[in-house]
């Protein structure tokens, strides 16, 4: 299976993420490429190093324990304190402004590493090597770094690109099934607002996927990463083009928020979101109703999700309100006029968001309860 080389653009220079097959054998050649490090620092979670530590140490020619720094990746610990603990880590093992930080993980690992080296010492160079679906074909291309507040999810943070993304499929293959199928989402987010011949590729080989078919993941990763890349290119700070990757996110924060992200992972809140999304932009008469029954179909053969908050619309519209995408309050959503294109929609009604966040949850159970939508 050939290598991938991607160029993503950012206002600190340009960088690539190589992915493929055996990818992670080649991290120590790619790294070295990049210039001379005075020392090498890897942050990653113990449930994650257990998984792939072996491997990843090999492929990075690194055997210096002291310079592998532990957290939690759990969505409730990607707060302030784990960046203060990384950084009084880093600082304590030596690490200078010449250092080299490589995250190792998921989106979580990655947000806070991320963040961490982008604030240690003013910033110091950082490397992905993402082993979660989710952040294979998202979070770890386009620099966005960050931590959660009990207000709101990523509102403290910063834009702070990588030198490099190392991106494996062969990582994902001790990825837990939960965390595969939620990953997922993000997949089909990108077919839903950049690429409609995908999204009836994911509707045909869903079941390959799902087994993780080596050759579907190989072509199929780098596909997600170069419509990342593409958008973030063109919008590295999000201020047009970018905003159209939160396409049901905004539903999904809240979720994450009024459940103290301990409910949903991150691409099941994203799925029920997209739901959501696709049933708002009905109400809107966006979304025709033909892709609004594929968009639910597809998000249901990712398998059961977490159960939907019993929390009022209004609460959750509060927590909508808090949601970094918002302007002085007003709420503002992306929505799909057709499978394969979205774009951002303001002053959206607050009656007609409320309608749609209390009968999402009772439509897609009727959808799923129906004669034959468990195939």
């Amino acid at each position: 299976m050939k290598m991938t080389r991607i160029r993503v653009q950012s206002s600190a220079g340009a960088y690539y993420v190589v992915a493929g097959a055996d990818a992670i054998s080649r991290a120590a050649q790619e790294i070295a490429a990049l210039g001379k490090f005075s020392s090498m620092h890897v942050v990653s979670s113990p449930k994650v190093w257990r998984a792939v530590g072996k491997i990843v140490q090999r492929g990075l020619r690194f055997s210096n324990r002291n310079g592998v720094h532990f957290f939690s990746d759990a969505e409730s610990a990607k707060h302030l304190g784990s960046v203060e603990k990384i950084a009084r880590s880093l600082c304590r093992s030596g690490a200078d402004r010449k250092s080299l930080v490589v995250a190792v993980g998921g989106g979580v690992v990655g947000d806070v590493a991320g963040f961490a080296a982008a604030s240690y010492l003013r910033g110091v160079a950082l490397v992905h090597i993402p082993t979660t679906l989710v952040a294979q074909v998202d979070s770890s291309i386009g620099g966005k770094t960050g931590v959660n507040l009990p207000e709101g999810k990523n509102l403290v943070g910063a834009f702070y690109a990588p030198r490099l993304v190392i991106t494996d499929p062969d990582l994902l293959r001790t990825l837990p099934d939960r965390e595969f199928r939620g990953g997922f989402a993000e997949v089909m987010k990108h077919a839903v607002i950049a690429d409609s011949p995908m999204f009836a590729l994911l509707e045909k080989d869903m079941g390959r996927i799902l087994r993780r078919d080596r050759d579907v993941l190989g072509s199929l990763i780098p596909r997600n990463v170069q419509i990342k890349a593409h958008v973030v290119s063109h919008d590295e700070r999000e201020s047009g083009l970018r905003e159209i990757l939160n396409f049901g996110h905004t539903f999904a924060h809240a979720l994450e928020s009024v459940t103290q992200y301990r409910r949903y992972q991150h691409g099941e809140a994203v799925a029920w979101g997209m739901i959501a999304a696709a049933f708002l932009g009905h109400e809107l008469r966006i979304t025709p109703a033909e892709d609004v029954s594929r968009i639910v179909s597809i998000v249901r053969k990712l398998g059961p999700l977490p159960a939907w908050p019993g929390v009022s619309p209004p609460i959750l519209v509060k927590a909508m309100r808090s949601d970094k995408k918002a302007r002085a309050g007003v709420l503002r959503f992306v929505l799909s006029p057709r499978i394969g294109q979205a774009r951002t929609y303001e002053k959206v009604p607050v009656d007609v968001v409320e309608r749609v966040l209390q009968f999402t949850p009772r439509l897609f159970a009727a959808a799923s309860a129906r004669p034959g939508a468990s195939k």
